[in-house]
């Protein structure tokens, strides 16, 4: 069941969508008007927070730890950041869910999501916030986060190493600039570490994730050190973290150097 994957860097993608190259209009609009557009975000959110919490809690075994320290943000309706390793396919989507207010959430995700059958189409669209490929494009997620965070008051879900490694349990470098959205806005961010552990009675393990937070960015500092002090204490905050993990379902050996467990 379980599966080793071979890889150059920690940087590689090692699992394809089904239309890996997929890309969004310029003018595409994640924050649509109309009644009929607000009755379908409402929902496709609920539909989608009940399959939440039946997969995540029932097939993928999940506990989370610390949700009371979102609590407060929640019941004041701020927004906020969170920032996670990124190891599940589904669970990584609908997860979070299960953590904050499942109605004031939205998700940064690579345009080729939007190419995924059914997904792609009905459920990505109503809480995803596309990466930008482009300036314009680029500009427009800038305004879309802010729109989230300030005017929605919701949660930013960030998976800042980028790709999906299935099951891996190290903290594979992000770049500082992943933090560039809660610096700018001065915003609090958490972390979500998902950690495995051996589940007795089947192979695949179970999972802890680990909410930590809120850090904020230092007002002292520049645009550029203000980033990376703060990715390194997210950074340092799930590293810590991840060594709660007691069992390693997948195997990831480098092809060209040390392998990433040495």
């Amino acid at each position: 069941m379980s599966k080793t994957f071979y890889y150059h860097s920690e940087q590689d993608d090692l699992i394809d969508s089904a239309d890996q190259d997929y890309t969004l209009p310029d003018d595409y609009q994640v924050f649509k008007q109309g009644i009929g557009f607000k009755i379908w975000n409402a929902v496709v959110r609920t539909l989608a927070c009940a399959f939440a919490w039946l997969y995540s809690r029932l097939f993928l075994l999940v506990k989370v730890k610390g949700k009371d320290k979102i609590k407060p943000f929640k019941q004041q309706k701020k927004g906020y950041f969170i920032y996670g390793n990124h190891t599940q396919m589904l669970g990584d989507p609908f997860t979070p869910m299960t953590i904050v207010n499942p109605y004031r959430f939205y998700t940064l995700a690579a345009q080729a999501n939007w190419g995924i059958p059914f997904l792609g189409k009905f459920v990505i669209p109503v809480a995803g916030l596309p990466v930008g490929k482009n300036l314009k494009q680029s500009i427009r997620l800038l305004k879309d986060v802010k729109t989230a965070y300030r005017d929605k008051g919701a949660a930013v879900i960030i998976y800042p190493e980028a790709h999906l490694w299935p099951y891996y349990t190290k903290i594979r470098p992000f770049p500082a600039t992943s933090l560039n959205f809660p610096v700018s806005l001065k915003a609090p961010c958490f972390t979500m570490t998902t950690t495995y552990q051996k589940c007795k009675w089947r192979q695949r393990p179970k999972i802890t994730v680990y909410i930590d937070g809120p850090f904020y960015p230092d007002p002292s500092l520049g645009k550029k050190q203000a980033q990376e002090a703060l990715a390194h204490q997210v950074y340092q905050t799930m590293v810590d973290r991840s060594k709660l993990s007691d069992y390693d379902f997948n195997s990831y050996v480098k092809i060209d150097g040390k392998n990433s467990d040495d």
